[in-house]
């Protein structure tokens, strides 16, 4: 044993109290005395960085996990929130629609009142009118439908404006009405069935199909399902990138232009989308027995307004 190691042991061993490195409960330093020794016979030093925590690398770490997760947990909350709400939207249209025929029934098939019939059916899916201070809920109620009954959502175009508004920056048609039976041009003149309307021959069916115009509206989640869904029914090309495999990349082309119904609202769904208004339209029916003669004022035209005629 040379001179330097035995003289090494020997500080070493005068040197057992020096306090070295104390570590809290949780693991960071608290105070750290550096032996003199190693300072002296730096060869023999351990590998102090070894005994230290990498902060900087676990924190680096972390905030790069963070940065890919935090996205899609954000939209796995609010993309679950919204579909609930789009739940939601479906069974009320599916009753909105019987309301429409119902009213429409008893009603010689007015569009107007089978519209508003529609529009309160679905309220609760697009404005919550029960909040606030002031008014019974009737009242409140009724001040929501005035603000919409000409079937339009009560919203603003523009970034400055939208927050204001009740529905945001949803401005189109909340519903389209669509009468496929009975025919405008096969209506009668005005009580030609009067006397035939109990007779089976002279039955009449009313049978609507309606479209509900449905608003998302929790942001980022509405971007989102808005682009999915425009790519799956093939409405929109989507051929990004994946951002966490660059091998990957995505092909949905958009498909051949449709015609009749699915062409229409495929044309208004891209027009609202275009314009940052982001909606699923939402599709039901139903079909009843006339139980008032039908009159040819309200058949006019074939469908209520705005719902358009080349069906």
């Amino acid at each position: 044993m040379d001179a330097v190691t035995r003289l090494f042991h020997a500080r070493k061993a005068r040197l057992s109290q020096s306090r070295v490195l104390l570590f809290a409960m949780q693991g960071t330093p608290r105070q750290v005395d550096v032996c003199p020794i190693w300072t002296e016979f730096p060869e023999h030093a351990p590998a102090m960085n070894s005994m230290r925590p990498s902060g900087r690398r676990e924190s680096g770490q972390a905030m790069v996990e963070s940065a890919l997760t935090l996205p899609l947990m954000v939209f796995l909350i609010l993309g679950t929130l919204q579909l609930f709400l789009m739940l939601q939207g479906r069974l009320l249209a599916e009753y909105a629609a019987f309301r429409a025929t119902r009213v429409g029934s008893v009603n010689h098939g007015d569009c107007q009142a089978m519209t508003h019939a529609a529009i309160l059916a679905l309220m609760p899916s697009y404005y919550s009118f029960l909040g606030g201070a002031g008014g019974s809920p009737g009242q409140k109620l009724a001040n929501a439908f005035a603000a919409r009954r000409d079937n339009q959502y009560n919203g603003a175009t523009g970034r400055a404006n939208r927050v204001s508004m009740p529905d945001g920056n949803h401005t189109g048609a909340i519903v389209w009405i669509i009468r496929d039976s009975p025919l405008a041009t096969a209506v009668p003149n005005e009580d030609a069935l009067f006397d035939q309307f109990d007779n089976p021959a002279g039955i009449v069916r009313l049978e609507t199909r309606l479209v509900y115009w449905f608003p998302l509206k929790i942001p980022f989640a509405n971007w989102v399902i808005a682009r999915l869904t425009m790519a799956r029914w093939g409405w929109r090309d989507y051929t990004n990138q994946n951002p966490l495999m660059q091998t990957q990349r995505a092909r949905w082309t958009q498909g051949p232009p449709s015609m009749g119904l699915e062409g229409l609202i495929r044309e208004e769904a891209l027009r609202r989308m275009n314009s940052e208004q982001y909606v699923i339209p939402i599709h039901a029916s139903a079909s009843l027995r006339m139980l008032t003669p039908v009159q040819r004022r309200f058949f006019q035209t074939q469908n209520c307004a705005p719902a358009p005629e080349a069906l």
